[in-house]
């Protein structure tokens, strides 16, 4: 299983060791999202820094459309299928996102691929929803499960 984390908050006047854990994660700017496996080590990051960032389950049609739309190599040119099957063992997008989703494959496996995904703001009426609360309460931080998907959506 894959987290799909997305930066909410600005780091002014932010405690270093958050700030230090987000820039692990490359999450340098607002409206940036990773892909990241769940392991230990990235559970603990998350709750570091749950009042910056937002995150949740990645589904594989939502890891494809994020690698096809907001996806960029080095020199800012789009992912397409053949980068994808040159550098994996996975001959479309669509395999590698399913490949993403269930912890089999890493963003990092295609070389020059940017391990960050530039995206809007949240469109809609709704936005962020409240960048000061946690999601549990109609926020926009910390822990969404599947509804990560509505929002990734509005900002892709």
């Amino acid at each position: 299983m894959s987290f799909i984390v997305v930066r909410a908050r600005s780091d002014v006047k932010v405690e270093r060791s958050i700030r230090e854990t987000m820039g692990y994660m490359n999450l340098t700017r607002v409206n940036h999202a990773v892909i990241i496996p769940d392991n230990a080590q990235y559970r603990g990051m998350l709750q570091k820094s749950k009042d910056y960032v937002t995150w949740g389950e990645a589904d594989a049609g939502l890891i494809e459309r994020m690698l096809s739309e907001r996806g960029r190599m080095t020199g800012d040119h789009p992912l397409t299928d053949a980068i994808v099957a040159e550098h994996t063992d996975y001959k479309t997008i669509g395999e590698f996102a399913k490949a993403i989703a269930a912890g089999e494959a890493q963003v990092k496996d295609v070389p020059g691929l940017k391990r960050v995904f530039r995206l809007h703001p949240p469109r809609g009426p709704k936005g962020w929803g409240g960048i000061k609360r946690s999601f549990v309460v109609g926020g926009a931080l910390g822990a969404r499960g599947e509804a990560i998907g509505d929002l990734v959506e509005r900002m892709i």
